[in-house]
């Protein structure tokens, strides 16, 4: 019987890390499904070097097992939850209890590598089978999956977005380059295509023809959420109304939009200003929004940069905002704003295509270089007295958040997992 072969090679080399990216998450997911499988029906697989190897099932097991509970803030203490809450004024958070052995998943991962290496003369597949890829990362090794196809894998990729090659001033230098490679390697070895949103299906095909390629089938299944974001999930309450917005510091997030909205909200409002919470490690090319949040006194007084927060912390600091704020350029899907509707919790976002399949009109819309309809947005959702929060929560009622099993219904007969 034909398999479900997993590639986890992003897991492995994300280890050690502290907490879960959009991508992680997705290839958690997939992991954790491919798991629950009957052992016959699944294998996994790792990119190494110039092949592809197989991976143990039941060591792949426990180093799944091990990074899902740690980035999920259940197998141990979470001081960088603890120190934004001293930084908010919010009650110190209760120390998680762990529900898991505390084993280091980078000691895991080097292991799962080290044994790998006995393979690499072994194929991971056999003819037939469903060779499952869904984050970027190796699509660049064009050899790596034209092998693969060769020996009779039937190939899935997940495509998370194009921005790199619609938008190069928003990346490092020579990303748009890389970036066609890896779709043009998506696109020529892939036997169906899954993308995460209609927008970024449309770019697939668009490059496609661009490019002169003949595209295989592509399948749009939006992405799920991890079970916590729910609204029944417990709040931060702090001191102080804040705002939070989430994604690695670069330039396509658009911070510097609201550093500025925060710097004159300081001068308007002095200590009255609430607090911005940003959630991501600093990135590329960001000169200027670094240089603010280092050097300007107004921004230090009311900005908190915020790093390793689980998936617990994440939540609640969600969930107690007066809002998330989403200003990007440009987006493939937008998790975040998913995750924010799904707690309950309003959210002031770009009008992007990729947002409005997620949200349709149950958030506030505005234009990314318009910073006063910001600034004035700001200060209405802060104001208890004032009403447009509370309509935007009103909007919220009913929705329905993308779930996993709706994705793997969709995308099922491109991976064949259940």
């Amino acid at each position: 019987m034909p398999r479900t072969v997993l590639d986890v090679t992003r897991l492995l080399t994300r280890a050690g890390n502290a907490v879960a990216t959009g991508v992680d998450r997705v290839e958690l997911a997939y992991a954790r499904r491919a798991l629950a499988m009957p052992a016959d029906r699944v294998g996994f697989a790792a990119v190494l070097g110039p092949r592809s190897v197989p991976l143990d099932a039941e060591r792949v097991r426990r180093f799944v097992e091990t990074l899902d509970a740690g980035w999920r803030g259940v197998s141990g203490d979470d001081e960088a939850a603890r120190r934004l809450a001293a930084t908010l004024g919010a009650p110190r958070p209760d120390r998680p209890e762990a529900v898991a052995p505390k084993v280091d998943p980078k000691r895991l991962a080097l292991r799962l590598k080290a044994s790998s290496a006995l393979a690499l003369s072994r194929s991971p597949i056999e003819p037939g089978d469903a060779y499952v890829h869904v984050s970027h990362l190796r699509l660049d090794r064009r050899a790596v999956f034209a092998r693969l196809k060769r020996q009779g894998a039937r190939l899935t990729i997940l495509v998370h977005d194009l921005i790199p090659i619609r938008f190069p001033e928003y990346g490092r230098p020579g990303e748009d380059d890389r970036h066609r490679l890896r779709m043009a390697t998506a696109i020529e070895t892939a036997t169906t295509l899954i993308a995460n949103s209609a927008d970024t299906a449309r770019d697939l095909a668009a490059f496609a023809r661009e490019a002169g390629l003949v595209s295989p089938p592509i399948v749009t299944a939006p992405l799920g959420l991890e079970p916590g974001f729910a609204p029944d999930a417990a709040p931060l309450v702090a001191a102080k109304p804040y705002f939070v917005t989430l994604g690695t510091i670069e330039p396509r997030k658009n911070h510097l939009l609201l550093l500025h909205v925060w710097r004159r909200l300081a001068e308007r409002m002095g200590e009255a200003t609430p607090k911005l919470v940003l959630v991501g490690r600093r990135g590329w090319e960001n000169e200027m929004v670094l240089d603010l949040l280092d050097r300007s006194p107004a921004i230090r007084a009311h900005v908190v940069e915020a790093n390793d927060l689980s998936d617990v912390a994440l939540t609640a600091l969600i969930k107690g905002a007066r809002a998330l704020l989403f200003p990007s350029f440009s987006e493939g899907y937008g998790l975040p704003l998913a995750e924010a509707l799904a707690l309950g919790s309003p959210a002031l976002a770009s009008d992007l295509p990729a947002f409005r399949e997620i949200a349709g009109e149950r958030v506030d819309y505005l234009d990314p270089l318009a910073g006063p309809d910001w600034e004035r947005a700001v200060v209405d959702y802060a104001d208890p007295a004032n009403g447009r929060r509370a309509e935007a929560v009103a909007r919220i009622a009913g929705y329905s958040a993308p779930t996993w099993d709706e994705h793997f219904r969709i995308a099922r007969g491109a991976t064949g997992l259940d």
